[in-house]
């Protein structure tokens, strides 16, 4: 299981990442799933990703939010499962597996 994202096996601009977050008022990014584990497939597999909002950006966002998957997708060349709520019984693992690629400062 990967733990640190320099050991990730996809490659991307952070910088990208980072503007993409600013301006959407994402406060922390992270990666979770099979990206973490030895049955990713370059390929093929897509990568799950975790978005913690500032409360304030997700008021009237509506539509706009599937966009931002697409949108992310294009920043990290493959397709994106965006999600920004998890089943409550879920959410202690995968966040504990979870792998940051961009917060706040």
């Amino acid at each position: 299981m990967v733990t640190d994202v320099t050991k990730l096996p996809i490659r991307f601009d952070g910088g990208r990442v980072a503007a993409f977050c600013r301006d959407r008022g994402i406060v922390r990014l992270s990666v979770f799933g099979s990206v973490l584990r030895d049955d990713f497939d370059p390929a093929r597999s897509d990568i799950d990703v975790l978005a913690d909002f500032k409360p304030e950006a997700t008021r009237g966002i509506g539509f706009r939010f599937f966009g931002y998957g697409d949108e992310l997708a294009g920043i990290l060349g493959r397709k994106v499962d965006l999600c920004s709520r998890l089943d409550p019984r879920l959410e202690p693992i995968v966040r504990r597996e979870a792998v940051t690629i961009y917060e706040d400062s």
